[in-house]
């Protein structure tokens, strides 16, 4: 059953969206070459119960982490660990925080020092599907717009998107109805409705879009061993649109807001660094 959100509890879910905005833009500095991913889990755990909040991963379905740490060709839900990140790699962080009973969930790709151009473009190609996808959230569409938006824009720059994973809605529970998938036909799916809130994420491999998930039997990678990216809001829709809950303060949500109107890419009156944390 979806259940759409009243103004005083999307109030809370702001509250909750804001600490894991805020906590993902603190990890930032704190991804460098010799890090440790457990170490990087750690600072998570750290700011989000400063910012009000408790971990919203931390013992879900027994998940030993506060985030997921996911390197390289893994996709999603990789465990924290002494594993050290080496220059050029690539950081995927999901992160999410309950605040008040109210869940909120973000993720984004970090490059570790120095990246290859390679990995530059996917990174930036998955972040802008994100907001592509954003853009297409309006009361009276279908879920499968979502998906069908950000899988054109992905498959248009070479790419692909996975499959066996996707998206949902967030509330009182961090995954609620609807599945939000990364791909499809418009036009299919449950009809937006204000209230409805939203996690759409992306996840883009630099190969096919098939994945394996290894003996740990929470970390998911890509099956060809190629570059995956992973981006992701929590979103509200709204009676004139949409509102990204997870954003640092109103000056952020403005700047993504445009963005996502924009189709995705940073428009010329957007500060550089106002999507740094999608």
């Amino acid at each position: 059953m979806i259940n759409c959100k009243s103004e005083r509890e999307l109030g809370f879910m702001r509250i909750s969206g804001a600490v894991t905005a805020r906590a993902l833009a603190r990890l930032h500095d704190a991804v460098r070459p010799g890090a440790t991913t457990k170490e990087i889990n750690d600072l998570a755990d750290r700011l989000i119960r400063e910012g009000g909040g408790i971990p919203a991963f931390l013992g879900y379905h027994g998940f030993a982490g506060s985030i997921c740490s996911s390197v390289n060709d893994e996709v999603v839900h990789g465990i924290p660990s002494g594993r050290k990140l080496r220059e050029g790699e690539l950081l995927k962080i999901d992160i999410g925080a309950v605040v008040e009973g109210w869940y909120s969930d973000m993720a984004c790709t970090i490059a570790v020092g120095e990246v290859s151009e390679a990995a530059k473009r996917l990174m930036r190609v998955t972040e802008e599907a994100l907001y592509v996808g954003i853009g297409a959230v309006q009361p009276g569409a279908h879920v499968s717009d979502i998906g069908n938006a950000v899988q054109t824009y992905v498959e248009r720059h070479g790419y692909s998107v996975v499959r066996a994973l996707v998206g949902h809605g967030v509330g009182t529970n961090l995954h609620e109805d609807p599945p939000v998938p990364n791909f499809g036909r418009k036009g299919m799916g449950p009809v937006l409705e204000p209230g409805m809130v939203l996690a759409i994420e992306p996840m883009v491999n630099q190969g096919g879009f098939e994945v394996r998930t290894l003996e740990d039997k929470w970390t998911v990678v890509t099956t060809d061993g190629k570059l995956s990216a992973h981006y992701e809001h929590t979103v509200a829709v709204r009676a004139d649109g949409f509102e990204i809950l997870t954003v640092v303060d109103e000056a952020e949500a403005a700047a993504l807001h445009r963005r996502a109107m924009n189709g995705g890419t940073l428009g010329a009156t957007q500060p550089p660094n106002a999507a740094a944390f999608g």
